[in-house]
């Protein structure tokens, strides 16, 4: 598989991009890192897997130049645009170029599917990016690809793997994880391209179900 990672300097890129390079089950998994400065991987530059590129998510021939030859693409950053040009570019490029799947981070809340005194928090501090994030899920579930998005949970560093996945018509269980729980959930979706297919997972650690903050 070839597999496109934009905004790849990202901290759960990061994670996504260390564990294809030294797991075992993806040895046949190839990486082009896409990023607006390719010097800040510099250190992956001489992996005979990996080819970095530098790609700028809001210019349409940047991001179709990346997508040629790809199998799957991995945007690594929330569309907070409110043209959605990014979203918008990467669509396009993926049917140009005839490239099927996608995941594509977001924010949790864009179906009122957050309950509770945390879900009228969380809508608060998301209220400025909420409309594009809104438009960006609603532009890749009309565009006949293979799509999912990842609805992040507020996210920490805590050394784990630790969450409950759900799905577009489920509420949101919990408040926080860690970035290595979303990046383990990318991953699945790497070894079983059907996984989470035309739909939105939230994923998040059962344990903060019922808070009122995030936890970090």
């Amino acid at each position: 598989m070839k597999l496109l990672i934009l905004a790849a300097n990202g901290q759960i890129a990061r994670i996504v991009e260390d564990r294809i390079l030294t797991e075992n089950e993806f040895r046949n998994v190839d990486l082009t890192l896409g990023l607006r400065n390719s010097a800040r991987l510099s250190n992956l530059a001489d992996n005979s897997r990996v080819k970095v590129i530098e790609t700028d998510l809001e210019n349409a021939e940047s991001v179709n130049k990346a997508v040629v030859g790809q199998d799957m693409v991995f945007v690594a950053v929330v569309d907070h645009d409110d043209d959605n040009k990014m979203t918008k570019n990467v669509i396009n490029a993926m049917k140009e170029n005839n490239v099927d799947r996608v995941i594509f981070t977001n924010i949790l809340g864009i179906y009122n599917e957050v309950p509770g005194e945390f879900g009228r928090w969380n809508q608060a501090q998301v209220s400025s990016g909420e409309q594009a994030a809104i438009e960006s899920d609603k532009l890749l579930s009309e565009s006949g690809l293979k799509y999912t998005t990842l609805r992040l949970p507020w996210l920490n560093d805590r050394d784990e793997v630790k969450y409950v996945v759900t799905t577009r018509d489920e509420q949101y269980n919990g408040v926080s994880g860690s970035r290595q729980s979303v990046a383990d959930v990318v991953l699945h979706i790497v070894k079983d391209t059907n996984y989470g297919a035309n739909d939105s997972l939230g994923m998040a650690d059962p344990d903060t179900q019922g808070l009122d903050r995030p936890v970090y």
